[in-house]
């Protein structure tokens, strides 16, 4: 007995064709999210470590990464500047982009507080950014994108593959010294997929790029953290009322009350004599206080202990 006619049997099958078309003209992205948004879940790992981050909110002054890769891969220096600033930032330290556009950008709102166009707040242009504590710079020495894939009878997937080789420094501003200074590299893989050919295909993602990124940045962040953490604790002393003494530290410094620091008075420049460079300075301790209080997770108080003449600049550090 005949089911279905040629001509039937024809619509039937030029119909599935076509529902496998549209099908496969969805495709199927995966890639991790942005909160992790590599192979080596780094992310994580650096939220880990910025929680566990210990010292003074320091000022870190960015650098524009350098494009060393030898395809010149486009914008890839000052992507690398702009999401090591939002990972600094995550990690509880205070990022200045020190780059030449933020640079113009700060010439220009001079010139306009000069002319008048621009009323002056409590701080005028003219008097610069914050003082800097550490610089991070860095160079992208490597780049490169491959593309694996896979086919089934009625499936195809395309998996994206973002690699980024980083050499990166951080460096202490008060002696010149490198305190990390390593290379790194980091890795992002974006899937696609499709049916019978259709939807699979793979189109320029600057996503790609970054992703592989903020991997490697993660990881060199990770690293400064953690040489951070082993430096004594370190602040400047903010306010002197009386016997009190407000310092920066706060409750992220993990210091405990009753906990003695030493106080500190920045000298004269230490000059090496053969380079001439400036090596650090002369410090002279100058009395100790006691932590009694902590206002927030970044500002402390203390009493003086011994010493007299305390002011607003003067270091205070954790003693041996």
């Amino acid at each position: 007995m005949k089911l279905f006619s040629k001509k039937t049997f024809a619509y039937i099958l030029i119909s599935s064709f076509a529902l496998y078309g549209l099908i496969g003209c969805e495709a199927t992205t995966t890639g991790a999210v942005k909160k992790d948004v590599s192979v080596t879940k780094q992310s994580q790992k650096l939220e880990e470590a910025g929680a566990k981050y210990a010292g003074p909110e320091y000022t870190v002054g960015i650098i524009t990464f350098k494009n060393k890769t030898p395809s010149k891969v486009l914008g890839i220096g000052e992507s690398a500047t702009d999401i090591l600033r939002t990972l600094i930032k995550s990690a509880g330290l205070e990022p200045i982009s020190l780059t030449e556009d933020e640079m113009k950008e700060q010439d220009k709102m001079i010139e306009l507080q000069q002319t008048g166009a621009v009323k002056t707040g409590k701080k005028s242009a003219t008097e610069g950014f914050e003082s800097i504590d550490y610089r991070v710079s860095g160079a992208i020495t490597a780049y490169s994108e491959v593309e694996e894939g896979s086919d089934t009878l009625i499936a195809q997937s395309k998996t994206q593959v973002a690699r980024v080789q980083v050499d990166y420094a951080l460096v202490d501003i008060a002696s010149g010294k490198s305190l990390v200074a390593k290379s790194g590299a980091g890795e992002y893989k974006k899937k696609t997929g499709g049916v019978l050919g259709f939807g699979s295909a793979s189109t320029a993602d600057t996503g790609l790029r970054d992703g592989a990124l903020r991997d490697a940045l993660s990881k060199a962040l990770e690293e400064m953290i953690n040489e951070l953490n082993k430096r004594p604790f370190q602040g400047r002393i903010l306010l002197m009322e009386g016997s009190t003494v407000i310092f920066r530290a706060g409750e992220k410094s993990k210091l405990a009350k009753g906990s003695k620091l030493g106080v500190y008075r920045a000298g004269a420049d230490l000059v090496d004599p053969e380079t001439g460079r400036v090596i650090g300075k002369r410090e002279k301790q100058i009395g100790e206080v006691m932590v009694t209080s902590h206002q927030s997770d970044r500002v402390s108080e203390g009493t003086i202990t011994s010493g007299v003449g305390f002011q607003a600049g003067d270091i205070v550090r954790a003693m041996k």
